[in-house]
């Protein structure tokens, strides 16, 4: 058995493919990388997908799976939309890297209004309030285009995801890991076959991590919830300790104004995500997402 595994044409996605594909190779199972450029890599615009900007860089390899071009699909598990596309499940979710959001810069100090890089309104609406003295701007483009910026000077730091900067295997000039509450997923890999691929799912059946893929699913679910889509600002994160899911989440108001925060205990990640996201629904969630929706 051979399985083909699509992922897009960027040294952050290769290095996840790859890291999957060794995983398999252990599990004495061969595999090749199928590279794919996304509408994102292209530049697309926003409204080009009905996703949203996650959609963008997903839709392509999701569409060759359901296809039959590919078996397996390897993607950042926070760029999947809050649900899977017909005919396609989550068959495996390895273990999580650090999900942690780390601000990188030149130097270890940031002056007053120093210009620092980010497109996530998740972020920058937590930052606005944790640092108000810097200036936050909108960047695109993949970690090495942001990580130049820094370097030439274009912007005095940028903000990261802690596991793509690890798994490319760079490390920066300066760096700090960020008290802010991750995107839901971050860190996670996300393996997607088709439901229908029995050989394929339980081909990858041993690289699913049990703690992950809860932590996983409750992130996933709170956003389904809460109604969220791609571009908001909305984070989540869940740990695993014995039989109970935490999960931790935020919605904000992208100005950093407004800030609200919940958090719960349960034994599922269902009812986990269902007291959180009840929780931020009556504090006002369900307005500022609204507000923000396109």
């Amino acid at each position: 058995m051979k399985l083909r595994i699509g992922t897009r044409r960027s040294r952050l996605a290769l290095a996840q493919a790859g890291e999957v594909a060794e995983r398999l190779a252990r599990a004495g199972i061969e595999s090749e990388l199928v590279p794919m450029a996304t509408s994102g890599d292209r530049g697309a615009a926003v409204a080009a997908s009905p996703a949203g900007v996650k959609g963008l860089f997903v839709a392509e390899i999701v569409r060759a799976l359901q296809a039959g071009e590919v078996d397996l699909a390897v993607h950042s598990a926070k760029d999947l939309p809050a649900s899977d596309e017909e005919g396609v499940v989550v068959a495996a979710v390895p273990p999580r890297a650090d999900p942690s959001d780390l601000l990188v810069t030149r130097d270890p100090t940031l002056r007053r209004e120093a210009m620092v890089g980010t497109s996530s309104l998740r972020r920058r609406a937590q930052l606005v309030a944790l640092r108000p003295e810097l200036r936050f701007v909108e960047i695109r483009g993949n970690v090495d285009r942001r990580l130049r910026m820094v370097e030439d000077g274009e912007l005095d730091g940028v903000v990261l995801a802690a596991a793509g900067i690890a798994r490319l295997g760079v490390t920066p000039p300066s760096s700090e890991v960020l008290p802010i509450v991750p995107a839901p997923g971050q860190g996670c890999l996300a393996l997607q076959a088709r439901a229908d691929d029995r050989a394929t799912r339980e081909a990858v059946a041993s690289l699913d991590d049990p703690e992950s893929r809860m932590a996983f699913e409750a992130e996933r679910s709170v956003v389904t919830l809460l109604g969220g889509g791609c571009a908001l600002p909305l984070g989540a994160l869940a740990t695993i300790t014995g039989d109970t899911v935490r999960l931790v989440a935020l919605v904000a108001d992208p100005d950093g104004s407004r800030i609200l925060r919940a958090e719960s205990e349960a034994a599922t990640p269902d009812m986990v995500a269902e007291a959180v996201a009840n929780e931020l629904l009556a504090g006002g969630a369900g307005e500022i997402l609204a507000a923000i929706r396109p």
